[in-house]
């Protein structure tokens, strides 16, 4: 696993935008996108800690969160009350390498670059559990397919 001490962060006319957008329709959207890429690989042990659990995922350099919690067989949106039980956060370009496994989440941990706030137990299942999926779920090829060498 490769570490680097250099990150990206959003520009901020873009991080203004997104900060005016309303936070439900990209919940929604988020949560769309968890069911269809992490849901299926859920163990039974971990979606039943996740039950009822709240969560926010909170892209601190575009000024957005996502709330959503597991609630029967899927993720869906939340519209959180007072504090989560975790809020998992940090910029958009240490979300996606720790998605990837670019970057190492202890180490963005300890550099203060992600934060987890709230249960900790339900932290480090997040971190074990972004650990055992196949990184390849978040390889854009497998969504939009390979390309394919041009026919001469």
């Amino acid at each position: 696993m490769q570490t680097t001490t250099q990150t990206y962060t959003m520009p901020a006319p873009i991080a203004g935008l997104f900060a005016r957008l309303p936070a439900y329709p990209g919940s929604w959207l988020f949560t769309r996108g968890l069911n269809l890429v992490l849901a299926p690989q859920l163990p039974a042990d971990v979606r039943e800690a996740l039950a009822g659990r709240t969560l926010r995922l909170r892209v601190s350099d575009a000024r957005i969160v996502f709330d959503f919690k597991w609630q029967g067989t899927a993720f869906v949106p939340s519209k959180t009350v007072g504090t989560p039980d975790l809020t998992i956060g940090a910029c958009a370009h240490d979300l996606l390498r720790l998605a990837r496994r670019e970057e190492d989440p202890d180490t963005l941990f300890f550099s203060r670059r992600l934060a987890l706030e709230g249960d900790t137990e339900l932290g480090l299942l997040f971190k074990n559990t972004l650990d055992a999926f196949d990184v390849s779920l978040f390889d854009p090829a497998t969504f939009f397919g390979k390309r394919r060498p041009r026919a001469s």
